[in-house]
């Protein structure tokens, strides 16, 4: 099946990180069961559209959405293009598909009104997890950085001297992204109480738990929601939320695109666009109350 072949290639020649290549497998092994329960066949190299086409309408009637079908569909993809690459099939199953539509996703930033309230010393405790907590906040806030970003953040990637933090991105890309001052005392506050826990702590990553091990992403994502819930009642209160608010309030007060793309250690200026539509909103204010025809 080259399953895992496939895996190794997706880890060691396309860098993809382990939550992608999670979800690729994931999807990879989904269909093989579908396949097996459909035709009784676990050679994925025969696999012919219509069966593929089944799944598909399979996966909507279990109520998924387009956009997470789609996405189950590009792991197949990346899967043929895999097997075309190392010569096992001609032509992908795939070759003719054509994505389902989806409604276009907006995420709706926090406000600066919500920035402050949750920025301010607000519902955190004095102690290790306080410190931490708000340190994540203002470091998420004020660079732009994924969760997996934040996650597997070292100490020696925080620089003072030049005021910049290092951050590895998708498929392994640094980045250097400039530190605000403001951070500073975040930072040196958190580093004493971690320092409190150096007999349990073994590691060098930034941020650890209480009991001295590497934060995970539910952490992280319970964390963000704890404190956001209580000033917003907007749906989605997440990391990449933050994210969305850091590029949406740079480019709202003037930031040029390409600017922010690097920031944001985006490897096209189409995926950073996605962040413009509430510049826009402001750029049409702007234009209504300046523009002198704006009235007639």
């Amino acid at each position: 099946m080259m399953v895992k072949e496939f895996v190794r290639y997706l880890e060691l020649e396309k860098n993809y990180s382990g939550h992608t290549v999670t979800a690729y497998e994931k999807d990879l092994t989904e269909f093989l069961a579908f396949y097996v329960t459909t035709v009784g066949e676990r050679n994925l190299k025969q696999v012919q559209y219509v069966f593929i086409r089944n799944w598909i309408v399979s996966l909507s009637e279990m109520g998924l959405s387009n956009r997470s079908i789609n996405r189950k569909i590009a792991s197949l993809k990346a899967y043929y293009r895999f097997l075309q690459k190392i010569g096992d099939i001609g032509a992908s199953p795939l070759s003719q598909h054509k994505a389902l539509r989806t409604s276009k996703k907006v995420e709706i930033p926090f406000s600066e009104v919500e920035m402050d309230a949750v920025l301010s010393a607000f519902g955190y405790s004095n102690d290790f997890k306080g410190k931490r907590d708000q340190l994540m906040v203002h470091l998420l806030y004020a660079t732009g950085m994924r969760r997996a970003e934040l996650i597997n953040l070292k100490m020696c990637d925080v620089d003072f001297e030049t005021m910049s933090i290092k951050v590895l991105g998708k498929r392994n890309k640094e980045r250097i992204i400039p530190m605000l001052k403001s951070l500073e005392p975040h930072f040196l506050n958190y580093y004493q109480e971690r320092a409190k826990l150096e007999r349990i702590v073994e590691n060098d990553y930034v941020f650890v738990s209480g009991s001295g091990n590497k934060i995970y992403e539910t952490l992280v994502y319970r964390t963000i929601n704890k404190y956001f819930r209580e000033v917003s009642s907007k749906l989605k209160k997440s990391p990449h939320v933050l994210r969305h608010t850091f590029a949406t309030h740079l480019l709202n007060k003037g930031a040029d695109l390409n600017a922010v793309k690097e920031l944001l250690g985006h490897s096209s200026l189409a995926s950073t666009q996605v962040y413009t539509h509430n510049n826009i909103a402001e750029l049409k204010k702007v234009h209504a109350l300046a523009h002198p025809r704006a009235k007639n």
